[in-house]
């Protein structure tokens, strides 16, 4: 295949990028997107010039952090797909492709592809855990969990991350990812004694970082490549104001 690609290219987050043009000669249709970049990098690194920065880790749909809008979608054209896991024979040959890092605030770029996603990272410390001794593991039966709600906590804990929510969404809102968080735990016995100032920390932290409002387009799940439903927002927003009721009482008393 031989493709034209457009690239953002930026040194830091303190200059501007632009989109460069490149031409990639006998790209395999098998080989994954990411592999295709490592041929270009081969090719500029021959020619003297600065390889493409792009981030990955896992290279198996995990980490999340092979995140890149591709002809202006999160992750590329496939459904419920990462970037690493999207392959070249889901284009065409001669086709142009522009790539460019997820698109946010919160989320500045450090390097050409690469961002900077630790707002991601300061709400799941603001909330994303539970509060539990220390010692051996309990037994994985002691805390009866129905099936059903079991479920639907796993499909939350799916999410892996990566961000897409926010770059689909034209309010970059973290609403998606935030209500997965919540969701996961709050839907299980072990996180319901903490649920209510969970969900008031990580909404707020959500706030703080500079992410904007859910206006129900569906942006977010439909790019999610772990397929995360919407309910987890509205499971927040629940969540979200009854703690708000609580905590409105609890000061008045």
């Amino acid at each position: 295949m031989k493709l034209n690609l457009k690239i953002w290219r930026q040194k830091n987050s303190a200059v501007t990028g632009r989109l460069v043009d490149y031409q990639l000669d006998d790209v395999s249709p098998d080989s994954s997107f990411l592999e295709m970049l490592d041929l270009l990098n081969e090719q500029l690194v021959s020619e003297g010039e600065e390889p493409v920065a792009f981030d990955h880790d896992c290279r198996e749909g995990i980490c999340g952090t092979c995140s890149l809008n591709i002809n202006g979608i999160p992750h590329g054209p496939q459904k419920a797909t990462t970037t690493c896991q999207l392959h070249m024979r889901h284009f065409e040959d001669g086709e142009t492709i522009v790539i460019e890092p997820f698109r946010a605030k919160p989320f500045p770029v450090i390097s050409d592809l690469i961002i900077d996603r630790s707002a991601f990272e300061g709400i799941t410390q603001a909330g994303g855990f539970i509060t539990a001794r220390t010692g051996s593991a309990p037994d994985g039966n002691s805390i009866a969990v129905r099936k059903n709600i079991a479920e639907k906590a796993m499909d939350a804990a799916s999410c892996i991350g990566c961000g897409a929510c926010v770059a689909a969404c034209k309010n970059a809102s973290a609403m998606l990812y935030v209500g997965a968080k919540v969701s996961h735990l709050n839907l299980l016995p072990q996180g319901a004694a903490e649920k209510d100032r969970r969900v008031l920390s990580m909404v707020w932290q959500m706030d703080r970082a500079g992410f904007g409002n859910c206006t129900n387009y569906g942006e977010c799940s439909a790019v999610c490549p772990k397929e995360i439903p919407l309910d987890v927002i509205a499971k927040m927003n629940r969540d979200y104001a009854v703690a708000t009721v609580k905590n409105i009482f609890t000061q008045a008393m």
